[in-house]
This record gives structure tokens, C-alpha cells and sequence, in this order.
């Protein structure tokens, strides 16, 4: 039996708007996020590079992480970013994303 993995992660805009998500595949979620193939937040805001993820084999975990890291303030979700992304970069640059 082949284990899940479910993924906490952001995406910001060019401007820095962030927004927090949970998925099972973050390869296909990162694309339609790119191509605004999802309606809210992420396409208003232009939501389109990954700046940070978490992986966990538990999804109760995921959700439960999803929602602490909602609650935090814009700072502590920043010097979160960069001890894994100092420069802010969009980490799936280097993906090859299928749909």
C-alpha cells in the first residue's frame, strides 16, 4: 500500500499577498494556482509562485498545521518562508509540472 503524502504550503504574488493551502498533490495544485485555474483568493491576487512547503505522511497533521499557520501573523509567516527560502523565490521553477 503505497503511503499519501499531503502538503502544507504558500504562494504568494509578485506583490507578497500570501495565501496558505493544503493538498495531496502539490505538483498539479502549484499548476493550477499558475493558471488560475481555481477561483478565489489565489487568481484575485495572482497567487502564482510556491514559496514554502511542508510534507507529512498524516493528513489530520496537514489540516491541523493549515490552520495554525492561518492564524499567525504576517511576520511569523515570513520568518517561516525564509529559513527555507530566504531570497523568496518560486521553488517549483525548477518542476517539470504536468497537469
Amino acid at each position: 500500500m503505497k503511503v499519501k503524502q499531503y502538503f502544507v504550503y504558500m504562494m504568494a504574488s509578485y506583490t507578497r499577498v500570501l495565501y496558505i493551502g493544503i493538498t495531496h498533490d502539490l505538483a498539479k495544485r502549484v499548476y493550477q494556482h499558475k493558471h488560475d485555474l481555481i477561483e478565489g483568493f489565489t487568481k484575485k491576487y495572482k497567487c502564482h509562485k510556491l514559496v514554502y512547503f511542508e510534507e507529512t505522511n498524516d493528513v489530520l497533521s496537514a489540516i491541523s498545521r493549515e490552520k495554525q499557520l492561518k492564524k499567525w501573523r504576517r511576520e511569523k509567516k515570513e520568518f517561516l518562508i525564509n529559513q527555507m527560502n530566504p531570497s523568496f523565490k518560486d521553488l517549483s521553477l525548477e518542476w517539470e509540472i504536468v497537469k
